[in-house]
Order: C-alpha cells, then sequence, then structure tokens
C-alpha cells in the first residue's frame, strides 16, 4: 500500500512538474516587523484558500521565520498554533531561572542582584555585544521547527527558502541560502546592540532588516515571475512623539529599514503585488499584538483578491502542488531514522566535554523530541558558563549524528557583580548597603574559582574564597574562606547599638548531590569583639575566640527569593563549638556550645495566586547564660510589625504563611509585570541562653504590601503590626530576605 501510494505521489510530482513550467513562477516576501509578523499569517491562509501555489519564499527577521516555517512544510494553521503557543516574551531574558542553577549559583544571584553583565580580563572591562545573548530566542525557535537536520541547500525544503540578514562588519547584506534553519531565522532577527551576533561562516550576523527589510530581488534572483510582498514595516513616529533618547534612537532604526524596503519596492512591476495590512498602531515588541495582527494580514488580503485570484491555479493542479510539498517534506519529517548514533561536542569554552556531557545527558538510541532537547539544551545552559548552547543535526541512513555546540561567554572569564540595599522604617534612620564580588573561574585546570566580596555601608564585610571541584565529575568540592566582617544590631528602646567586629575562617568538603542542594562538612574558626557602640558602655565588651566544625545540608528549588511562586529552600545546620571569652564568663577556661539551625521556605502558586510558607528554628546548648552566637527577629516577613533586628536572642521560634497577588495580569492587562499586593501572618519570638522557650511568649505579627521585581532587586513598600501595640511603614529596595 505503501509502495502504491509513493507511486501515486512520484506520478504527480511529474505532472506538476510539467504544469509548473506552463505558469509563472510565484515568490512571496515577507519583510520584519517583529511581534506583527502574524499578519504574514494571515496572508497566507488567504493565498491557500484562492489555490495560490508559490515557489519561492524570502524572509527578513520576523518574515524569515514564518517563511522558514512555511517552507519548512508545516500547514498554515500548524504554524498559527506555534507561533501564538510560544513565549515570545521569554525571548527578552537570557537570564537562567534561579531554580535550574547549581546551588551556590543561586545563593549568589540573590546576594548580588543588579542584573549587569560586566567582566574583566586582558587589562579591560568586558560586556557582551548585545543586551541579549539570543540564547532564549533560540531556543524558541527550536521549539518551532522540531529537530530537523541542517540542509547542504535551502533549495531542498518543501520550498525553497532564502532568510537575509547583515554583516555587521562590512554592512552588505548575506543571503543565507543552507545549514541550520534555526540559525539562520536567528542571525535575520538579531537586532543590532540588542540581541548578540550570529557567527555563520566567520561572519558576525545582524538583523536583515538594516541592508534589506524588503527582499523582493533576493525572491527575482531565485527565478520568482511574480512576486508577492508583504510589508509589516513600522512607520515614523511624529515629531510630538519624539520625546525621548529611546523614541530618537527607534526613530532612526525605522528610517533605515523602511530605507531599504522603498529602496527594493521599485524594483516591483505592474505584474507583481505588494500588500500593506493596517499594522500601523501596532507594537513590534508587544506580542499579545498577535492575534489582531493575524487578522489584519487576512483583511489586507482579502482586500486585494481580485489581483491575487489571478495567480490561482485549478483544484486538481492545487492539491498535486501540496502533495509534491509533503513529499518532500518526508525527507526531515518522516523518512530518515530519528534515533540518535551518535554526539559529537564543539565545544569553546574551557569546561571539560565530560562535564557538558553528564548534564547533556542524550543517550545514543534515542529518538530526540524538540521538547527532550530543549530540556538537554537547558541543563547546559544552567551550568552558568556559556554565551550559547545551540545543537544541530546530520541525518544519515542509519541515525542521526547530533552536534553539540557551546559558546564562552565572550565578556569572560572572570566577572564583577553588584548588589544593592535600601531600607527605611520611615524613621531617624535609613539603612543602605552596597556590595561587589570579582569572580575569577578558570583559575584552576580543574574548574577552580576564586571569589572576592566587598560590602559597604550599614554592616561591612571583606571576604575571599576559592573553591576547588575534587574529582572529573565536579560534584565533590573543597572550599576555604576568609572574612572580616561588623555586624551591627540597631538601637532600639530595649538596647543600645550593639557591635561585632570579628575574622572568620572555614574550610569545608562538600558534595552537589544535584543542582538542587549541597551537603558540607566542614571546620571553622572565628575571633572577634562584641561590644555597646555607645558612649559610657565600656562594661560591655567581650573579646572571643571560636574554634569548631559544622555539618551543613542544603536544598533549594525557589522559582524566585523574592517573590516565589514554586519550589522549597531548606537549611539545615549543626555546629560543635568552643568558645573562649576574654574577660571570663566562667571559671572554666572554654564553653562547649551546641548550635541548630533549622530554616525552610516553601510557595506554591497557580493563577497570579501564591500562599508561601516559612519556617525558623534557632536554638544552642552551652555551658553559660551568655553566648556570642545570636540570631534576629524583626522585620519584613521577619516579624513584620518590629523594625529589621529588633529582636535578638540565642533561641528562636518563628513560623509564617504569606498570601500575594499579582495585580500585574489583571491590572495591566497581563503585560508581565508583577506587582504584588500581598499580607501576612506570623508569629515567633527569640530568648535568651538561660530563659525556656514558651508558647506563651510567642508575638502574633502580620503586614499587608505592595512589590514587585526592579532591575536593583524587588522593591516592597507596607505596614506591619505586631501585638503590644507594635508596628513598621517600611520601604525595601534590593532586599533578599
Amino acid at each position: 500500500m505503501r509502495f502504491i501510494l509513493l507511486f501515486i505521489l512520484i506520478i504527480n510530482f511529474i505532472i506538476f512538474t510539467v504544469s509548473v513550467q506552463a505558469r509563472d513562477k510565484i515568490g512571496l516576501v515577507l519583510s520584519g516587523g517583529g511581534a506583527k509578523g502574524t499578519a504574514h499569517i494571515g496572508v497566507l491562509k488567504v493565498l491557500e484558500q484562492h489555490n495560490i501555489p508559490i515557489d519561492y519564499v524570502v524572509g527578513t527577521s520576523i518574515g524569515a521565520y514564518v517563511a522558514g516555517m512555511y517552507a519548512l512544510g508545516y500547514e498554515v494553521d500548524e504554524i498559527e498554533t506555534i507561533m501564538l503557543g510560544l513565549p515570545w516574551s521569554d525571548g527578552y531574558s537570557d537570564f537562567i531561572p534561579r531554580e535550574s542553577l547549581f546551588y551556590s549559583n543561586k545563593q549568589h544571584r540573590d546576594r548580588y542582584n543588579i542584573s549587569i553583565r560586566l567582566g574583566y580580563s586582558d587589562g579591560e572591562f568586558k560586556v557582551p555585544h548585545g543586551l541579549l545573548l539570543g540564547q532564549s530566542a533560540y531556543q524558541i525557535l527550536q521549539r518551532s521547527t522540531d529537530t530537523v537536520s541542517a540542509f547542504t541547500s535551502f533549495d531542498d525544503l518543501a520550498i525553497p527558502y532564502r532568510a537575509v540578514a547583515s554583516d555587521i562588519a562590512t554592512a552588505k547584506m548575506v543571503v543565507l541560502d543552507s545549514g541550520s534553519i534555526n540559525q539562520a531565522m536567528k542571525a535575520s532577527a538579531a537586532v543590532p546592540g540588542i540581541v548578540a551576533a550570529v557567527v555563520i561562516d566567520g561572519k558576525a550576523l545582524v538583523d536583515g532588516g538594516i541592508t534589506n527589510n524588503m527582499p523582493i530581488d533576493v525572491v527575482k534572483a531565485m527565478g520568482a515571475d511574480i512576486v508577492i510582498a508583504v510589508d509589516i514595516g513600522s512607520p515614523l513616529a511624529s515629531q510630538s512623539d519624539l520625546t525621548s533618547t529611546v523614541s530618537v534612537l527607534n526613530q532612526l532604526s525605522t528610517i533605515l529599514t523602511n530605507n531599504t524596503s522603498l529602496a527594493k519596492k521599485v524594483l516591483l512591476t505592474d505584474k507583481d503585488i505588494l500588500l500593506r495590512p493596517a499594522i500601523d498602531d501596532l507594537s513590534t515588541t508587544d506580542w499579545s499584538v498577535m492575534p489582531k495582527a493575524l487578522i489584519l494580514g487576512e483583511q489586507a488580503a482579502n482586500s486585494q483578491s481580485a489581483d491575487l485570484i489571478k495567480l490561482s491555479i485549478s483544484d486538481h493542479d492545487y492539491q498535486v502542488y501540496q502533495d509534491e510539498k509533503k513529499l518532500r517534506a518526508r525527507k526531515w519529517f518522516d523518512e530518515l531514522p530519528k534515533h540518535i548514533i551518535d554526539i559529537k561536542i564543539r565545544n569553546n569554552s574551557k569546561v571539560e566535554n565530560d562535564i557538558i556531557s553528564l548534564h547533556f545527558a542524550v543517550k545514543l538510541g534515542e529518538k530526540l523530541s524538540k521538547e527532550a532537547l530543549d530540556l538537554a539544551i537547558d541543563r547546559v545552559y544552567a551550568l552558568d558558563k556559556f554565551e550559547q548552547v545551540t545543537v544541530e543535526f546530520n541525518d544519515t541512513a542509519q541515525g542521526r549524528i547530533l552536534i553539540l555546540h557551546t559558546q564562552a561567554k565572550s565578556w569572560g572569564p572572570n566577572y564583577f557583580d553588584f548588589g544593592f540595599n535600601l531600607k527605611t522604617e520611615f524613621s531617624d534612620r535609613s539603612v543602605t548597603s552596597i556590595n561587589m564580588s570579582y569572580l575569577m573561574t578558570e583559575f584552576t585546570g580543574n574548574g577552580g574559582s576564586w571569589l572576592n566580596e566587598l560590602e559597604l555601608g550599614w554592616e561591612t564585610l571583606l571576604a575571599s574564597e576559592f573553591y576547588q571541584p575534587i574529582n572529573r565529575e565536579q560534584d565533590l568540592y573543597s572550599r576555604v574562606r576568609f572574612s572580616f566582617a561588623r555586624d551591627k544590631w540597631e538601637k532600639t528602646g530595649l538596647r543600645p547599638e550593639l557591635r561585632n567586629d570579628y575574622y572568620l575562617g572555614k574550610f569545608a568538603l562538600g558534595y552537589n548531590y544535584s543542582f538542587k542542594g549541597i551537603i558540607e562538612l566542614g571546620a571553622v574558626v572565628e575571633s572577634g569583639d562584641l561590644f555597646l557602640d555607645e558612649i559610657g558602655t565600656d562594661d560591655f565588651d567581650f573579646d572571643y575566640e571560636t574554634y569548631g566544625s559544622f555539618l551543613t545540608f542544603g536544598y533549594d528549588t525557589l522559582n524566585s527569593i523574592n517573590f516565589p511562586t514554586d519550589g522549597n529552600k531548606l537549611l539545615i545546620e549543626m555546629q560543635w563549638l568552643t568558645d573562649k571569652y576574654s574577660p571570663k564568663l566562667t571559671a572554666a577556661e572554654h564553653d562547649k556550645t551546641l548550635a541548630f539551625t533549622f530554616d525552610w521556605r516553601g510557595a506554591i502558586g497557580f493563577r497570579g495566586h501564591t500562599f508561601v510558607g516559612i519556617t525558623s528554628f534557632v536554638t544552642i546548648d552551652n555551658e553559660t547564660d551568655f553566648s556570642v552566637h545570636v540570631t534576629e527577629l524583626g522585620g519584613f516577613l521577619n516579624l513584620s510589625g518590629y523594625q529589621e533586628d529588633a529582636l535578638i536572642g540565642v533561641h528562636k521560634v518563628f513560623a509564617a504563611v504569606v498570601y500575594q497577588y499579582d495585580l500585574g495580569r489583571d491590572v495591566l492587562g497581563g503585560s508581565g509585570l508583577p506587582i504584588y499586593l500581598g499580607t501576612s501572618l506570623e508569629m515567633g519570638n527569640v530568648w535568651a541562653v538561660d530563659e525556656t522557650v514558651k508558647y506563651s511568649n510567642l508575638i502574633n505579627s502580620g503586614s499587608i504590601y505592595l512589590g514587585t521585581d526592579t532591575s536593583f532587586g524587588p522593591a516592597v513598600l507596607g505596614v506591619g503590626f505586631a501585638t503590644g501595640g507594635e508596628y513598621s511603614f517600611f520601604l525595601s529596595v534590593g532586599k533578599n530576605w
């Protein structure tokens, strides 16, 4: 039966080949226009309704995407479903989701909350070539086109295809006619300065709209006798709208692309057709306009149906045309074996191939779906060592050869990170701190790194840490850290200002049991001076020395440390310490201390609603009625009715339930900007060494707040209240809690 079907298709192909020679060949040109690109789908729907065959298709930017999908052999309805179902707005960020990072990288990002990429090497500061790296955009395209192979020629597609890009070094047009169709689409849409250039055949390629947003000449060169050109370029802004630097830059970009379109439109003849959908009022960057743009594209084509119908062919001939496209598409969708017979790694970084392969985790013999491939790429990219991770396939009669490409960060291998924090309870004092780190990676051949940290402001920190993987898999490691810190507890009605200046050294052996967590066993030594920072209080001044060991278990899958909607974060730590105080507190030379810490935060969310649970328990067992090892309560979601760190002690019990709703879903029309309205119910207290933890001593507290994420971290404005009449108005920007 399959032989008969194949025979019929071949006969139809021969008939179609003869008939197509008797008619003019039609070329379709799809211009760039960002989110308005679904207008092209509307046009394609009308062309198919009128039995209009397309012999060649060429596109620029988003036009290259739609043209590429159509050229691969996807039905128009399939393209519509795929395009409207993709998270296009995710392409505006290449930052790895927090839940995907290694445990230690999660903690680092939480502390350094300013989202910038700045590196230093070879005696100069470095930044990426674009605000976006293009990784997210590439994976969106990969989800569109399935796991198709690279092509020796785009003439082999169901419809011969070309994508237009621009060489950023020469400002010349580059016509992409072979290779990875995903990379061709991505290069054609890489807005210079915003998205990093795509390197193909040694050329750094960016948005084709710079040199040819309406590639009529390209489709004619392919052999088109008649051209259908679809223009979705942006109109020029009026003078009254040019009120900012950004608006002027956008105007310059529009002038450039419009000029390239005008230069090519003069090539149109009387038998060609130009379609201009009424998309002038639509944004190129707001992907919510896609359904409307699709309708406008359909309307534009229908308005010129009288001209389009002249290009129609008979139902029989059109069916033959469609069958021939399907026959050609079978070569990559159906016919060849899909199982993986070999994996080759093209690694342009110093990360070991074994590490990349371990996390890629694709097995030979598997048939790899686009969803599974996307997850595999995510796992490698989540190592946070690469600027881009891409794949391509070479299909053979025996199966598929998968080629994995990794590109090291161009601004590495040494990186600066920054953090910022402003807290105020609208009282006499506000607390501000800034922190900076300098991370040197590739410090050793086996993935060692050297981290240096500085914090200035209300509290002070100067630290240096060396991290060294022990085994080839890099899941076992050693960590050595030295630091000087100044911790301060603000003056309250219950106490004067308290300060602790101390030096700390740590050595740990650890195990990364997964991206989710660590287990560490180590030794700690500390030397400090704890005193009241107030005139006339010299009687409270203790020098101390501490040494001992610790065991830590950490687990972290929260998708946000600021406003989580899913995941859990757990820290359990035991410390066995020996303390020595000067002056002595007891007759004994040393004080033995056992300290236990349990901290958990978990979240579950659905449709903008989120419930967060928080639990914290700290206790110590020692031989005196004093300890330098203290814990705090007070501040937002930490007994919100009290000011920051208002309560200090050695025993702590705290629990909270938080509800928050994302107002951005409704108030802002689902624009994606989160604005959280939240409330919390909290209970907790702290106790001194010689006090008994009692349920009757627990303090009830709560809060109502508004919060959002900013480029400086979270911003929260709210009011907290607690039993006993305590209350606090608070504003926090940049705080990670």
